[in-house]
Protein backbone atom coordinates (compact mmCIF):
# COMPACT_ATOMS: atom_id res chain seq x y z
CA UNK A 1 0.00 0.00 0.00
CA UNK A 2 1.38 3.45 -0.76
CA UNK A 3 0.14 6.77 -0.24
CA UNK A 4 -1.21 9.41 -2.59
CA UNK A 5 0.62 10.41 -5.27
CA UNK A 6 2.82 13.28 -5.25
CA UNK A 7 1.44 14.27 -9.03
CA UNK A 8 -0.91 16.72 -8.76
CA UNK A 9 -4.19 14.60 -10.72
CA UNK A 10 -4.92 11.62 -10.63
CA UNK A 11 -8.12 9.67 -12.48
CA UNK A 12 -9.56 6.91 -11.10
CA UNK A 13 -10.91 4.98 -13.95
CA UNK A 14 -14.08 2.27 -14.11
CA UNK A 15 -14.05 1.90 -10.20
CA UNK A 16 -16.77 1.02 -7.95
CA UNK A 17 -17.31 3.89 -5.40
CA UNK A 18 -19.48 3.44 -2.61
CA UNK A 19 -20.25 6.14 -0.29
CA UNK A 20 -22.69 5.82 2.81
CA UNK A 21 -23.65 9.33 3.20
CA UNK A 22 -25.07 9.31 -0.32
CA UNK A 23 -26.11 5.49 -0.41
CA UNK A 24 -24.02 5.58 -3.65
CA UNK A 25 -23.10 2.09 -5.22
CA UNK A 26 -21.72 2.91 -8.31
CA UNK A 27 -19.34 2.20 -11.01
CA UNK A 28 -17.56 5.35 -12.28
CA UNK A 29 -14.25 7.98 -13.09
CA UNK A 30 -12.87 9.91 -10.34
CA UNK A 31 -11.07 12.38 -10.98
CA UNK A 32 -8.44 14.56 -8.22
CA UNK A 33 -6.65 17.00 -8.55
CA UNK A 34 -4.56 18.86 -5.31
CA UNK A 35 -6.17 16.62 -3.17
CA UNK A 36 -9.87 17.23 -4.29
CA UNK A 37 -12.66 15.72 -6.02
CA UNK A 38 -12.76 17.76 -8.86
CA UNK A 39 -15.07 15.31 -10.75
CA UNK A 40 -17.41 12.04 -10.63
CA UNK A 41 -18.89 10.71 -13.58
CA UNK A 42 -19.59 7.57 -15.92
CA UNK A 43 -16.53 8.44 -18.03
CA UNK A 44 -14.04 11.10 -17.94
CA UNK A 45 -12.92 12.05 -21.75
CA UNK A 46 -11.14 15.54 -20.78
CA UNK A 47 -7.92 14.61 -18.39
CA UNK A 48 -5.40 17.15 -17.24
CA UNK A 49 -1.75 16.55 -18.78
CA UNK A 50 0.31 14.43 -16.63
CA UNK A 51 -2.89 13.05 -14.22
CA UNK A 52 -1.56 9.78 -13.13
CA UNK A 53 -4.31 7.16 -14.64
CA UNK A 54 -5.47 4.40 -12.26
CA UNK A 55 -7.30 1.39 -12.84
CA UNK A 56 -10.36 0.60 -11.10
CA UNK A 57 -11.23 -2.55 -12.25
CA UNK A 58 -12.36 -5.16 -9.56
CA UNK A 59 -11.52 -2.47 -6.97
CA UNK A 60 -13.62 -0.40 -4.59
CA UNK A 61 -13.31 3.44 -4.00
CA UNK A 62 -14.66 4.33 -0.21
CA UNK A 63 -14.49 6.89 1.89
CA UNK A 64 -11.12 7.07 4.51
CA UNK A 65 -12.32 5.02 7.39
CA UNK A 66 -12.90 5.83 10.94
CA UNK A 67 -11.43 4.24 14.03
CA UNK A 68 -13.46 5.33 17.21
CA UNK A 69 -10.91 4.36 19.71
CA UNK A 70 -7.32 2.40 20.35
CA UNK A 71 -3.87 2.11 21.49
CA UNK A 72 -1.01 4.02 21.51
CA UNK A 73 2.50 2.67 23.01
CA UNK A 74 3.99 5.66 22.54
CA UNK A 75 4.92 7.42 24.78
CA UNK A 76 5.73 5.51 27.09
CA UNK A 77 5.52 1.79 25.75
CA UNK A 78 7.31 2.46 22.49
CA UNK A 79 8.99 -0.90 22.04
CA UNK A 80 4.96 -2.52 21.74
CA UNK A 81 4.30 0.44 19.00
CA UNK A 82 5.50 3.75 18.32
CA UNK A 83 3.47 6.35 16.99
CA UNK A 84 4.41 6.41 13.62
CA UNK A 85 4.27 2.33 13.27
CA UNK A 86 0.49 2.95 14.76
CA UNK A 87 -0.26 5.71 12.02
CA UNK A 88 1.25 3.52 9.20
CA UNK A 89 -0.65 0.90 10.25
CA UNK A 90 -3.56 2.57 10.34
CA UNK A 91 -2.83 4.15 6.45
CA UNK A 92 -2.34 0.26 5.36
CA UNK A 93 -5.89 -0.83 6.91
CA UNK A 94 -7.39 2.19 5.19
CA UNK A 95 -8.73 4.42 8.03
CA UNK A 96 -7.96 8.11 7.51
CA UNK A 97 -9.07 8.87 10.87
CA UNK A 98 -7.67 7.03 14.43
CA UNK A 99 -9.23 7.62 17.86
CA UNK A 100 -6.78 7.11 20.80
CA UNK A 101 -7.22 6.49 24.01
CA UNK A 102 -5.73 8.16 26.83
CA UNK A 103 -3.82 5.27 28.51
CA UNK A 104 -0.01 6.02 27.09
CA UNK A 105 2.48 6.97 29.73
CA UNK A 106 1.98 9.58 30.90
CA UNK A 107 -1.60 9.78 30.02
CA UNK A 108 -3.74 12.28 27.60
CA UNK A 109 -4.67 13.99 30.48
CA UNK A 110 -3.95 17.53 29.99
CA UNK A 111 -3.34 20.26 27.14
CA UNK A 112 0.24 19.33 27.44
CA UNK A 113 0.40 16.16 26.29
CA UNK A 114 -2.35 16.64 23.94
CA UNK A 115 -0.23 19.35 21.70
CA UNK A 116 2.96 17.23 22.48
CA UNK A 117 1.27 13.86 20.61
CA UNK A 118 -0.60 15.92 17.57
CA UNK A 119 2.91 17.73 17.04
CA UNK A 120 4.17 14.51 16.78
CA UNK A 121 1.76 13.21 14.26
CA UNK A 122 2.20 16.50 12.42
CA UNK A 123 6.48 15.84 11.63
CA UNK A 124 5.31 12.36 10.66
CA UNK A 125 2.66 13.32 8.09
CA UNK A 126 5.08 16.02 6.65
CA UNK A 127 8.26 12.81 5.91
CA UNK A 128 5.32 10.14 5.00
CA UNK A 129 1.93 11.50 3.07
CA UNK A 130 -1.47 10.26 4.05
CA UNK A 131 -0.52 9.55 7.41
CA UNK A 132 -4.14 9.49 9.10
CA UNK A 133 -5.48 11.91 11.49
CA UNK A 134 -5.34 11.85 15.28
CA UNK A 135 -8.32 12.32 17.83
CA UNK A 136 -7.04 11.87 20.88
CA UNK A 137 -8.92 10.85 23.79
CA UNK A 138 -9.01 13.27 26.96
CA UNK A 139 -8.81 11.20 30.35
CA UNK A 140 -12.32 12.06 32.59
CA UNK A 141 -9.95 10.93 35.49
CA UNK A 142 -6.30 11.50 36.87
CA UNK A 143 -4.06 9.35 34.85
CA UNK A 144 -6.83 6.93 33.15
CA UNK A 145 -7.44 5.42 36.95
CA UNK A 146 -10.66 5.89 37.75
CA UNK A 147 -9.98 7.66 41.15
CA UNK A 148 -9.87 11.01 40.17
CA UNK A 149 -11.81 13.66 38.05
CA UNK A 150 -9.05 15.12 35.05
CA UNK A 151 -8.74 19.37 34.43
CA UNK A 152 -11.66 18.99 32.50
CA UNK A 153 -12.06 22.44 31.54
CA UNK A 154 -8.72 22.81 31.14
CA UNK A 155 -8.99 19.83 28.61
CA UNK A 156 -11.57 20.90 26.47
CA UNK A 157 -9.75 23.81 25.63
CA UNK A 158 -7.26 21.43 23.86
CA UNK A 159 -8.13 19.88 20.86
CA UNK A 160 -9.18 16.54 22.07
CA UNK A 161 -12.13 14.60 20.29
CA UNK A 162 -13.97 14.17 23.62
CA UNK A 163 -13.19 12.51 26.80
CA UNK A 164 -12.86 8.80 27.84
CA UNK A 165 -10.26 6.48 29.98
CA UNK A 166 -11.08 3.26 27.99
CA UNK A 167 -11.00 1.75 31.16
CA UNK A 168 -14.21 1.13 33.49
CA UNK A 169 -14.76 3.60 36.10
CA UNK A 170 -16.09 1.43 39.34
CA UNK A 171 -17.19 4.47 41.03
CA UNK A 172 -21.09 4.84 40.15
CA UNK A 173 -21.01 8.34 42.46
CA UNK A 174 -17.53 9.37 40.19
CA UNK A 175 -19.48 8.68 36.90
CA UNK A 176 -22.45 10.22 38.00
CA UNK A 177 -20.05 13.86 38.90
CA UNK A 178 -18.39 13.39 35.61
CA UNK A 179 -21.56 13.58 33.70
CA UNK A 180 -22.72 16.32 35.23
CA UNK A 181 -19.19 18.45 34.91
CA UNK A 182 -18.62 17.76 31.31
CA UNK A 183 -22.46 18.37 30.53
CA UNK A 184 -21.59 21.93 29.90
CA UNK A 185 -18.29 21.20 27.71
CA UNK A 186 -19.99 20.29 24.66
CA UNK A 187 -17.42 17.33 24.35
CA UNK A 188 -18.26 13.57 23.34
CA UNK A 189 -18.00 11.09 26.43
CA UNK A 190 -16.83 7.19 26.00
CA UNK A 191 -17.67 5.26 28.58
CA UNK A 192 -17.14 1.18 28.93
CA UNK A 193 -19.47 -0.96 31.50
CA UNK A 194 -17.49 -3.50 33.44
CA UNK A 195 -18.22 -4.36 37.32
CA UNK A 196 -14.73 -5.76 38.17
CA UNK A 197 -16.24 -7.41 41.06
CA UNK A 198 -18.59 -9.27 38.95
CA UNK A 199 -15.94 -10.35 36.51
CA UNK A 200 -13.63 -11.00 39.31
CA UNK A 201 -10.59 -13.29 37.46
CA UNK A 202 -12.76 -14.50 34.85
CA UNK A 203 -11.06 -14.86 31.43
CA UNK A 204 -13.60 -16.21 28.92
CA UNK A 205 -17.50 -15.65 29.22
CA UNK A 206 -19.43 -17.74 31.28
CA UNK A 207 -21.43 -20.32 29.64
CA UNK A 208 -20.82 -23.76 28.07
CA UNK A 209 -17.92 -23.26 26.62
CA UNK A 210 -15.37 -21.61 29.58
CA UNK A 211 -16.46 -24.96 31.04
CA UNK A 212 -15.53 -27.24 28.03
CA UNK A 213 -12.28 -25.59 28.04
CA UNK A 214 -11.63 -24.91 31.77
CA UNK A 215 -11.40 -21.42 31.92
CA UNK A 216 -12.76 -19.22 34.82
CA UNK A 217 -15.86 -17.71 33.77
CA UNK A 218 -16.96 -14.09 33.59
CA UNK A 219 -20.36 -13.80 33.47
CA UNK A 220 -22.51 -11.82 31.12
CA UNK A 221 -24.06 -9.59 34.38
CA UNK A 222 -20.09 -7.97 34.19
CA UNK A 223 -21.27 -6.06 31.75
CA UNK A 224 -25.03 -5.56 32.17
CA UNK A 225 -25.34 -4.55 35.09
CA UNK A 226 -22.96 -1.89 34.94
CA UNK A 227 -24.65 -1.10 31.62
CA UNK A 228 -28.11 -1.20 33.11
CA UNK A 229 -26.70 1.31 36.04
CA UNK A 230 -24.78 3.46 33.58
CA UNK A 231 -27.82 4.22 31.39
CA UNK A 232 -29.89 5.24 34.57
CA UNK A 233 -27.62 7.71 35.56
CA UNK A 234 -27.31 8.98 31.81
CA UNK A 235 -31.30 9.06 32.01
CA UNK A 236 -30.60 10.96 35.11
CA UNK A 237 -28.49 13.34 34.17
CA UNK A 238 -29.02 13.62 30.89
CA UNK A 239 -25.44 14.20 29.00
CA UNK A 240 -25.15 12.01 26.14
CA UNK A 241 -22.48 9.10 26.35
CA UNK A 242 -21.47 6.48 23.92
CA UNK A 243 -20.85 3.32 24.95
CA UNK A 244 -17.96 1.42 24.54
CA UNK A 245 -16.99 -2.22 23.98
CA UNK A 246 -20.78 -4.11 23.94
CA UNK A 247 -20.37 -7.80 23.79
CA UNK A 248 -22.98 -9.54 25.48
CA UNK A 249 -26.72 -10.06 23.48
CA UNK A 250 -28.32 -8.91 27.23
CA UNK A 251 -26.06 -5.83 26.53
CA UNK A 252 -27.73 -5.22 23.20
CA UNK A 253 -31.45 -5.50 24.29
CA UNK A 254 -30.68 -3.02 26.97
CA UNK A 255 -29.15 -0.53 24.24
CA UNK A 256 -32.18 -0.84 22.02
CA UNK A 257 -34.19 -0.09 25.00
CA UNK A 258 -32.21 2.70 25.85
CA UNK A 259 -32.80 4.00 22.31
CA UNK A 260 -36.57 3.18 22.49
CA UNK A 261 -36.71 5.65 25.35
CA UNK A 262 -35.09 8.59 24.24
CA UNK A 263 -31.53 8.03 26.14
CA UNK A 264 -28.43 10.29 24.06
CA UNK A 265 -26.52 7.02 23.50
CA UNK A 266 -24.77 5.68 20.70
CA UNK A 267 -22.76 2.48 20.56
CA UNK A 268 -20.07 0.05 19.54
CA UNK A 269 -18.68 -2.80 19.52
CA UNK A 270 -14.97 -4.27 18.18
CA UNK A 271 -14.55 -6.00 14.94
CA UNK A 272 -13.07 -9.17 17.13
CA UNK A 273 -16.27 -9.38 18.91
CA UNK A 274 -18.08 -9.98 15.62
CA UNK A 275 -15.78 -12.67 14.16
CA UNK A 276 -14.70 -14.58 17.16
CA UNK A 277 -16.77 -16.01 20.12
CA UNK A 278 -16.13 -18.21 22.84
CA UNK A 279 -16.78 -21.34 21.16
CA UNK A 280 -13.27 -20.37 19.13
CA UNK A 281 -11.29 -20.29 22.39
CA UNK A 282 -10.69 -24.42 22.25
CA UNK A 283 -6.54 -23.62 20.77
CA UNK A 284 -5.97 -21.64 23.84
CA UNK A 285 -4.76 -18.31 21.33
CA UNK A 286 -3.42 -15.54 23.63
CA UNK A 287 -4.22 -13.62 21.23
CA UNK A 288 -7.87 -13.88 21.97
CA UNK A 289 -7.23 -12.92 25.32
CA UNK A 290 -9.81 -9.98 25.31
CA UNK A 291 -11.29 -7.55 27.28
CA UNK A 292 -14.37 -7.86 27.33
CA UNK A 293 -13.63 -11.27 26.43
CA UNK A 294 -15.33 -13.07 23.54
CA UNK A 295 -19.31 -13.36 23.99
CA UNK A 296 -21.22 -17.27 23.78
CA UNK A 297 -22.28 -17.80 20.00
CA UNK A 298 -25.79 -15.83 20.69
CA UNK A 299 -23.76 -12.88 21.82
CA UNK A 300 -21.77 -12.83 18.29
CA UNK A 301 -24.88 -13.33 16.83
CA UNK A 302 -26.87 -10.64 18.83
CA UNK A 303 -23.94 -8.52 18.16
CA UNK A 304 -24.04 -8.69 14.30
CA UNK A 305 -27.65 -8.45 14.07
CA UNK A 306 -27.25 -5.45 16.41
CA UNK A 307 -24.79 -3.24 14.22
CA UNK A 308 -26.93 -3.94 10.88
CA UNK A 309 -30.05 -2.92 12.50
CA UNK A 310 -28.20 -0.05 13.57
CA UNK A 311 -28.61 -0.43 17.28
CA UNK A 312 -25.00 -0.93 17.61
CA UNK A 313 -23.80 2.21 15.65
CA UNK A 314 -20.11 1.70 15.35
CA UNK A 315 -17.37 -1.10 15.16
CA UNK A 316 -14.24 0.03 16.53
CA UNK A 317 -10.95 -1.51 15.85
CA UNK A 318 -9.55 -1.53 19.28
CA UNK A 319 -6.15 -2.03 18.09
CA UNK A 320 -3.97 -2.79 21.20
CA UNK A 321 -0.38 -3.97 20.89
CA UNK A 322 1.66 -6.08 23.18
CA UNK A 323 4.63 -7.76 23.55
CA UNK A 324 5.68 -10.84 22.29
CA UNK A 325 6.80 -11.90 25.33
CA UNK A 326 4.15 -10.71 27.29
CA UNK A 327 1.60 -12.66 24.87
CA UNK A 328 3.76 -16.27 24.98
CA UNK A 329 2.05 -17.27 27.74
CA UNK A 330 -0.96 -19.29 29.19
CA UNK A 331 -4.04 -18.02 27.73
CA UNK A 332 -5.29 -16.53 31.69
CA UNK A 333 -1.71 -15.29 31.85
CA UNK A 334 -2.15 -13.08 28.84
CA UNK A 335 -2.91 -9.45 28.81
CA UNK A 336 -5.45 -8.73 26.80
CA UNK A 337 -6.10 -7.55 23.15
CA UNK A 338 -5.45 -7.76 19.96
CA UNK A 339 -3.40 -5.95 16.93
CA UNK A 340 -6.67 -4.58 14.16
CA UNK A 341 -6.29 -1.95 12.07
CA UNK A 342 -4.07 -3.59 8.98
CA UNK A 343 -6.47 -6.59 9.19
CA UNK A 344 -10.29 -5.65 9.97
CA UNK A 345 -11.33 -4.07 7.11
CA UNK A 346 -10.43 -7.29 4.82
CA UNK A 347 -11.18 -9.87 6.90
CA UNK A 348 -14.83 -8.39 7.98
CA UNK A 349 -15.56 -7.54 4.09
CA UNK A 350 -14.83 -11.48 3.69
CA UNK A 351 -16.96 -12.42 6.78
CA UNK A 352 -19.78 -10.38 6.67
CA UNK A 353 -19.80 -9.11 3.05
CA UNK A 354 -18.90 -11.87 0.98
CA UNK A 355 -19.97 -14.79 2.76
CA UNK A 356 -22.48 -13.15 4.96
CA UNK A 357 -25.67 -10.63 4.14
CA UNK A 358 -24.39 -7.54 4.80
CA UNK A 359 -24.44 -4.70 2.24
CA UNK A 360 -20.96 -3.46 1.31
CA UNK A 361 -22.74 0.29 2.61
CA UNK A 362 -23.93 -1.67 6.09
CA UNK A 363 -20.26 -1.95 6.54
CA UNK A 364 -19.04 0.94 5.27
CA UNK A 365 -22.01 3.08 7.61
CA UNK A 366 -20.26 1.17 10.64
CA UNK A 367 -16.15 1.75 9.94
CA UNK A 368 -16.53 4.87 8.67
CA UNK A 369 -20.19 7.26 8.59
CA UNK A 370 -21.00 6.38 12.08
CA UNK A 371 -17.92 6.49 14.61
CA UNK A 372 -17.34 10.17 12.46
CA UNK A 373 -20.78 11.11 13.65
CA UNK A 374 -20.42 9.62 17.39
CA UNK A 375 -17.67 12.41 17.70
CA UNK A 376 -20.17 15.20 16.13
CA UNK A 377 -17.84 15.58 12.56
CA UNK A 378 -18.75 15.50 9.25
CA UNK A 379 -18.26 11.58 7.90
CA UNK A 380 -15.65 11.14 5.29
CA UNK A 381 -17.60 11.41 1.88
CA UNK A 382 -17.15 10.76 -1.61
CA UNK A 383 -18.07 14.26 -3.72
CA UNK A 384 -17.33 16.54 -6.22
CA UNK A 385 -15.21 19.46 -4.75
CA UNK A 386 -15.32 18.08 -1.59
CA UNK A 387 -11.15 17.54 -0.50
CA UNK A 388 -10.33 13.66 -1.13
CA UNK A 389 -10.92 11.53 2.37
CA UNK A 390 -10.94 8.44 0.43
CA UNK A 391 -9.49 4.95 -0.28
CA UNK A 392 -9.06 2.35 -2.99
CA UNK A 393 -9.32 -1.25 -2.11
CA UNK A 394 -9.36 -4.22 -3.45
CA UNK A 395 -10.87 -7.47 -1.79
CA UNK A 396 -9.94 -9.74 -4.05
CA UNK A 397 -6.09 -9.53 -3.03
CA UNK A 398 -4.47 -11.42 -0.45
CA UNK A 399 -1.27 -10.76 1.58
CA UNK A 400 0.12 -13.09 4.58
CA UNK A 401 0.27 -11.83 8.02
CA UNK A 402 3.83 -11.84 9.49
CA UNK A 403 6.29 -9.32 11.26
CA UNK A 404 7.97 -8.39 8.25
CA UNK A 405 4.41 -7.41 6.04
CA UNK A 406 2.88 -5.73 9.23
CA UNK A 407 3.33 -1.87 9.96
CA UNK A 408 2.66 -2.51 13.59
CA UNK A 409 5.85 -3.30 16.13
CA UNK A 410 3.39 -5.76 17.32
CA UNK A 411 2.12 -9.15 16.26
CA UNK A 412 -0.47 -10.27 18.65
CA UNK A 413 -3.18 -11.28 15.92
CA UNK A 414 -4.62 -15.23 15.66
CA UNK A 415 -4.13 -14.64 12.11
CA UNK A 416 0.01 -14.80 12.17
CA UNK A 417 0.94 -16.81 9.26
CA UNK A 418 -1.77 -16.35 7.63
CA UNK A 419 -3.51 -15.54 4.44
CA UNK A 420 -6.02 -13.30 4.65
CA UNK A 421 -8.55 -11.15 2.33
CA UNK A 422 -8.45 -7.56 1.50
CA UNK A 423 -5.94 -5.18 0.56
CA UNK A 424 -5.97 -1.16 0.82
CA UNK A 425 -3.75 0.06 -2.48
CA UNK A 426 -3.94 4.06 -2.42
CA UNK A 427 -5.61 6.21 0.06
CA UNK A 428 -6.09 9.96 0.30
CA UNK A 429 -6.14 12.26 3.68
CA UNK A 430 -7.33 15.84 3.51
CA UNK A 431 -5.58 18.56 5.53
CA UNK A 432 -7.84 19.15 8.70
Amino acid sequence: MTGSSSLEAQLIQQVRMLDAVTQADQVVDVLVQDGVVTAIAPSIAVIPARAEMISGEGKVLLPGLVDLYSHSGEPGNESRETLESLLKAGRAGGFTHLGILPGTEPAIDNPAMVDRILARREALARAHPSLPHLHLWGALTQAAQGQQMAELAELAEAPIAGFADGRAIQNPLLTQRLLQYVQPLGKPVALYSCDRTLRDSGVAREGPFSLIYGLVGDPASSETAALAALLECIADVGTPVHLMRLSTARGVELVHQAKDRGLPVTASTTWMHLLFSAKDLGGYDPSLRLSPPLGNPADQAALIAGVKAGVIDAIAIDHTPQAYEDKTVGFPSAPPGAIGLELSLGLLWDALVTRGDWSPLTLLQALSTNPAACWGQTPPTIQPQRPADMILFDPAASWTVSPATLQSLSANTPWLGKSIPGQVLRSWVPPL
